[in-house]
């Protein structure tokens, strides 16, 4: 069969050496639980002369195995990138520090230096951070340049051991003159707050010499941001700043404003659901005016922003000759005179919460921890890390509305839109736009969570909801919805300049659920099929998820 001789292949690719100096078994699904296991890899390291990158993505390593592989590669001194995202998926958490170390103590040996360490995704904690301290305090991370620690449950107790990490590191490698130059920075959804937030930025500072933060959804409050507003205008050559879905407040996006001031090279600045208020709005209004000469993207959305407010910040980027996109939803029509009052109680609220719950910030964390370990012994495959149930998320006092939910979405707003969310998604959207009915899928599918019944449950019956709806109208675009959604997943080329956006599990598996609905068209099983049986690297990342869904699709073929 067609299909079979397109599976082998594929198999085959993944198990090539991809580019110069790159040994790659991403998302292939190993359970490498010991050292027997390991064997085809330890035998390829070994045989690779001039290793440069391992990838394990995508695959579950276990102690044994990692102490294997670590083995390997003791003597690869050329090595300089470990891309190891979920790489633990299924173990008990108390595994995961000792494979790290023994990977860590392996490099260390090699006499690596390192330029990329990617372990996103995996739930370690705070432990996992200690597993990889003594890798980033020695010489083998003097020379890194892009550490990606997104999704792994860190917690403030995590980011000040990372934070006192990356100081040694710099201290260490300046003293031998040649000071860690970090280049990029990711720890999005980490729960690091306050603390975990201002350790990093002193780090920050330090450096000076980032060109990319991305601290997405971490709980931070004013004083955090302040703090990392203080750092960012030590790092002149900042291109991307991400922290949307953190609470500026005004004084945070004051302190924010000023420290764009001092910067040139800024080129994306994410602040999305961040309650920036009306007068942060202006302060950044006013940064735009002064500098900020080659910036591209600026999203302020969900901020609690007036109109008037809007109209300074539109205002202030009309001469921007590269703005390529000016985020601005969710601005009230409220002439917002009682905003001031309204902001000092907040922040006011704030540091009286910090203040009450500063001397018991230890013990919550042991209890977090104790909690998670109990029950969470596992490690879940799509969300790894979640919030703990102490601290409430930073917008949970603002109701959302279905818009929000639709341009920033998040499990958390979908559920909060109520029993009727379904209703409500399904009246929002447009359905007779192909475009912008694949846009609403997209963005309700990538909160789906498979080990979470309620959420999983939400995000199917509004799933269920509109596209029920959009293939029941007469006048159905079906094919162009399939060509628009293989486009928007990266599987199709599109003569427009439509970027694909970054395919997550939720994605696929909302998708099978969708094609074994009544309202599904049976006549475009046979081309999704085709599609999803080619290797393509869009879909490298949910390896699992694309198995399972082109299994769905074999099955639902009509027989020839």
């Amino acid at each position: 069969m067609a299909s079979d001789d397109v599976a082998q292949l594929a198999d085959s690719l993944a198990k090539t050496q991809v580019g110069e100096g790159e040994l790659s078994y991403k998302g292939q699904g190993l359970k490498l639980n010991d050292a027997q296991s390991a064997e085809e890899i330890v035998k390829a390291i070994r045989e690779f002369k001039g290793l440069q990158a391992l990838r394990l993505e995508g695959n579950t390593v276990g102690v044994e195995a990692a102490q294997a592989i670590a083995k390997a590669l003791e003597d690869k001194s050329d090595f300089q990138c470990c891309y190891w995202s979920d790489m633990f998926t299924g173990r008990l958490r108390s595994e995961i520090p000792p494979a790290l170390n023994s990977l860590g103590a392996a490099l260390i040996n090699a006499g690596a230096q390192l330029k990329v360490l990617d372990l996103s995704d995996n739930a370690f904690g705070p432990d996992g951070v200690k597993g990889i301290e003594k890798l980033l305090k020695s010489t083998a991370c003097h020379t890194l340049q892009e550490l990606r620690l997104n999704n792994c449950g860190m917690g403030i107790g995590g980011g000040k051991i990372l934070a006192a990490a990356l100081t040694e590191c710099h201290k260490k490698s300046s003293e031998l003159g040649a000071p860690l130059s970090l280049k990029v920075f990711v720890a999005g959804r980490n729960r690091l707050e306050n603390d975990g937030a201002t350790a990093l930025a002193q780090a920050f500072q330090l450096m000076g010499s980032l060109e990319e933060i991305h601290m997405p959804q971490n709980g931070i409050n004013h004083p955090g941001v302040t703090a990392l507003a203080s750092a960012v205008q030590h790092n002149a050559q900042l291109r991307v700043l991400n922290l949307n879905d953190n609470t500026f407040t005004k004084k945070g996006a004051i302190a924010m404003a000023q420290a764009l001031k001092h910067l040139r090279s800024v080129q994306v600045i994410n602040f999305g659901d961040c309650l920036v208020r009306s007068e942060g709005a202006i302060a950044i209004a006013e940064a735009l005016t002064d500098g900020l000469p080659i910036l591209k993207e600026l999203n302020l959305s969900f901020g609690e922003i007036t109109e008037e407010a809007a109209l300074a910040v539109a205002k202030a980027v009309e001469r921007k000759d590269q703005l390529e996109k000016l985020d601005l939803n969710g601005t009230s029509d409220d002439e917002g005179e009682p905003e001031e009052d309204d902001d000092e109680d907040d922040d006011e609220e704030e540091e009286e919460d910090e203040e009450e719950e500063e001397d018991d910030d230890e013990d919550e964390e042991e209890e977090e921890e104790e909690d998670e370990e109990e029950e969470n012994e596992e490690e879940g495959e799509d969300e790894p890390s979640k919030p703990s149930q102490m601290s409430t998320p930073p917008s949970a006092s603002r109701p959302p509305d279905v818009s929000s939910f639709l341009c920033f979405p998040s499990p958390d707003k979908l559920l909060r839109l109520g029993s009727k969310r379904a209703e409500l998604i399904q009246q929002q959207v447009d359905v007779a736009d192909v475009g912008k009915t694949v846009e609403a899928f997209l963005k309700i599918s990538s909160v789906y969570k498979e080990d979470d019944p309620e959420v999983k449950t939400a995000v199917l019956e509004s799933i269920d909801a509109v596209l029920r709806k959009m293939f029941s109208l007469p006048s159905a675009q079906t094919f162009s919805f399939i060509s628009s959604l293989l486009v928007m997943l990266g599987l199709l080329k599109s003569e427009d300049k439509v970027k694909p956006v970054a395919v997550v599990a939720g994605h696929l598996q909302c998708l099978e659920h969708a094609v074994k609905q009544d309202y599904f068209p049976r006549e475009h099983i046979a081309v999704l099929h085709a599609f999803m049986a080619r290797p393509n690297k869009s879909l490298e990342t949910c390896v699992s998820a694309r198995d399972s869904l082109r299994s769905t699709l074999q099955r639902l073929q009509p027989e020839s």
